[in-house]
């Protein structure tokens, strides 16, 4: 099927990421794995391995497990503040990983240029229109601007003013990728039009036959609405907690209670603060896994996006691919 004027839009940010349509995957933890990877960039696409709290050596199986699965491209999304970073990116190097994702905060000294020197193409998240400029004069090759629409961690500002304040600056002669919130084609297609080189959506492939999250994680999924899907609260102004957007049950309380243990643990000069902040990531990890793969949907993180809404049944990712290009190419035949 011909989709020729989304394909004309994409065709930028389908170059740079070796795909078929610029559609990337968001790195989800426990869920973008070898199998969910490799469906996508089967499908079109372009999966991204979630590296998480992974250790070098976890990392390494993960991605020789996903090249097994598939021959086309594929990235490795990379926690900023990971101790092992550096051997991360080695890993990532010796498995000639085109295409590596920096997130979670402002990339560590050295890191962008050990990724560019290995010959991989360097992404990174920007919540401002400044950062932004910042990081494309460092090195970085693409950008991705996610709106707090999105689950998982996120910022402050909505997709759509991101958007309106980055694309018409840097869409032109930069690689702009717009995540947050999207859900359906007309989307992509807007944003294409002000200038995205490509999209990159998570929730929507949360739900995919390929997905190896529980069956109970997936039925969370199609009974909620987006009104559910709703954000954490910051307890303790020293503590670094970036909000996470998440389906509302006693796994977010939990959370709570974690943050007021590791504030006493700061009044008691137990712990410092790098390691309260490692402390809180590490709790997401344990309760994101208990909610994807042991399927505990009351005390597990059900993190997800407001799109969440619009997921309503199990399917391929090809199909949810070729919908979302048929979505996107109708409305800009339309115009």
């Amino acid at each position: 099927m011909s989709f020729a004027r989304t394909a004309s839009l994409m065709r930028r940010g389908a170059d740079f990421l070796g795909s078929e349509h610029a559609i990337m995957c968001g790195a989800m933890s426990w869920v973008s794995e070898r199998h969910l990877v490799a469906a996508i960039s089967n499908a079109g696409g372009f999966g991204v391995i979630a590296c998480g709290a992974m250790t070098p050596a976890l990392l390494d199986q993960e991605i020789t497990a996903t090249k097994k699965l598939t021959q086309k491209p594929f990235g490795v999304n990379l926690i900023t503040m990971h101790p092992d970073i550096m051997a991360l990116i080695d890993v990532c190097a010796g498995h000639q990983v085109g295409h590596v994702v920096l997130a979670g905060g402002v990339p560590p000294k050295g890191s962008v240029e050990a990724i560019s020197s290995s010959g991989a193409k360097v992404i990174c998240f920007a919540p401002t229109l400044a950062l932004a400029k910042k990081l494309l004069r460092t090195g970085a090759d693409a950008m991705v601007i996610e709106g707090m629409e999105a689950g998982g961690h996120i910022g402050p500002v909505s997709t759509s003013v991101l958007a309106q304040e980055i694309l018409p600056h840097l869409g032109k002669d930069y690689l702009v990728f717009v995540a947050g919130g999207i859900g359906r084609g007309e989307a992509i297609a807007g944003y294409l039009e002000m200038g995205a080189a490509g999209v990159q959506l998570g929730t929507r492939f949360a739900c995919a036959t390929e997905s190896i999250a529980h069956p109970d994680f997936k039925k969370a999924f199609f009974r909620a609405s987006a009104r559910d899907a709703v954000t954490s609260v910051q307890l303790d102004a020293r503590l670094p907690v970036i909000p996470v957007r998440a389906l509302r049950n006693k796994g977010a309380e939990a959370f709570t209670a974690k943050q007021r243990e590791v504030a006493g643990l700061l009044d008691g000069q137990t712990v410092e603060m790098a390691e309260a902040q490692l402390q809180i990531e590490h709790y997401w990890a344990g309760a994101l896994r208990r909610a994807v793969i042991d399927g505990d949907v009351e005390n597990g993180s059900m993190m997800a996006g407001q799109s969440v809404g619009m997921v309503t049944k199990e399917e391929p990712v090809a199909d949810i691919i070729l919908a979302l290009m048929e979505e996107a190419e109708a409305a800009l035949s339309r115009r």
